[in-house]
């Protein structure tokens, strides 16, 4: 592993190309759900669900991120398909959406009662928050090791530029995902 070099010259080399790419792929994302805004008005409960959806994929990469680029550093991590601790991260990462996705449905929904907007059933709004999240959680976790990989055989530090890469991808994966979902479950 190579020593990093903490300038702001050697930061700034690493990270402007990566920023650079990332606000192409999150304008994407912008067009994206500018193509469901029909839906959207429509089933308010949807609405709701699109920034929490996006923003809990985003922190479910993050926290596996965050895991993955300490294993790094301590030299506990091998990308090996066997490696227990990769693995180990990767499920408790879907675990943890299978357990934060019901709630997110729930909550959407209850605040889509509460400010008259719901037009979909409780089951309907937790079954796309759920099938939404479980997937996301999956895709975080294909993403967040193939970051981090990337990283490492670039001799670029995970810590600075595995989160940016992870969190908007998981913007524009979270947009296109739940409404893949929507189109399945409502049609």
């Amino acid at each position: 592993m190579a020593t990093t070099d903490w300038t702001v010259r050697a930061i700034t080399r690493a990270m402007l190309p990566v920023l650079l790419v990332l606000t192409v792929i999150e304008i994407g994302s912008g067009l994206v759900l500018g193509t469901f805004e029909g839906d959207l008005l429509r089933y308010p409960s949807l609405l709701i669900l699109v920034p929490v959806t996006i923003g809990t994929a985003g922190n479910l990469g993050s926290i596996l991120a965050a895991r993955l680029s300490t294993a790094f550093h301590l030299g506990t991590l091998s990308f090996a398909p066997d490696d227990d601790m990769l693995a180990g991260n990767a499920l408790a990462t879907v675990a943890l959406a299978l357990t934060v996705f019901p709630i997110i449905g729930v909550g959407a929904w209850g605040l889509a009662v509460v400010t008259g907007g719901a037009r979909l059933t409780a089951g309907t709004v937790v079954l796309v928050a759920v099938s939404s999240g479980a997937i996301l959680a999956v895709l975080a976790v294909v993403v967040t090791a193939i970051a981090t990989y990337a990283a490492y055989r670039r001799g670029l530090d995970p810590d600075d530029v595995v989160i940016p890469v992870v969190t908007n991808t998981c913007d524009v994966l979270g947009v296109v995902v739940l409404f893949a979902v929507v189109r399945i479950v409502i049609g």
